[in-house]
Formats: structure tokens, C-alpha cells, sequence
């Protein structure tokens, strides 16, 4: 079973920076899509931002210029560097990778904006 642990979620204040990690086993790293979503209060989950395994990146336009998804295929991790951040950013972010018809989620990791 694939798994995927997330972590350094926390509280921070308005324009500050966060990293996320989300460390993944049982899984061929290197050949997968990873993916960062995220659940703000009151709302559906939603795509962050997305990584390929060429290293082609996507973003939603709300964070577009502010984090940035990178991935360190030798210690099977993808990142979410996360700057500038704003209160609509809080919300429990979770990292996704899928295999097949396979889709994975990790447990998620809180982020809190708040001054």
C-alpha cells in the first residue's frame, strides 16, 4: 500500500513562509505525478499545485508567484515551499499521487495564517 506522510504544517503569521514535506514509500517515486490539494474552511478540496515526473509544474492562480512544488526523487519527497502567505491560505493541505485507477492521499498537515 502506497503511503504518503505529510509534515511541516503550523501557525504563521500574514506573510510569512511555510515548507511542506510529503515523504512517499511502496511507490516508484520517480514515475509518478505528485500533487499538493488543500481544504479551506467551508469549501471543497481543491489541486494546489501539481508536479510531473518530467518536472512540469502547474498551479492554481490563487498561489501562482507565491509557492512553488518541487520534488527530490533520491529521498522519494515532494516540497511545497510556500511564501507570502495570506489568510485564505489556511485550509489542511494533503499531498496525492495516483497509479492506475489507484488514487492516494496522505492524512494532511494544518496550515494556519493568522496574525
Amino acid at each position: 500500500q502506497v503511503q504518503l506522510v505529510e509534515s511541516g504544517g503550523g501557525l504563521v503569521q500574514p506573510g510569512g513562509s511555510l515548507r511542506l514535506s510529503c515523504a512517499a514509500s511502496r511507490i516508484i517515486f520517480s514515475s509518478n505525478t505528485m500533487g499538493w490539494y488543500r481544504r479551506q474552511p467551508g469549501k471543497q478540496r481543491e489541486l494546489v499545485a501539481r508536479i510531473t515526473s518530467a518536472g512540469s509544474t502547474t498551479y492554481v492562480d490563487s498561489v501562482k508567484g507565491r509557492f512553488t512544488i518541487s520534488r527530490d526523487n533520491a529521498k522519494n519527497t515532494v516540497y511545497l515551499q510556500m511564501n507570502s502567505l495570506k489568510p485564505e491560505d489556511t485550509a489542511v493541505y494533503y499531498c496525492n499521487t495516483f497509479q492506475a485507477i489507484s488514487i492516494y492521499w496522505g492524512q494532511g498537515t494544518q496550515v494556519t495564517v493568522s496574525s
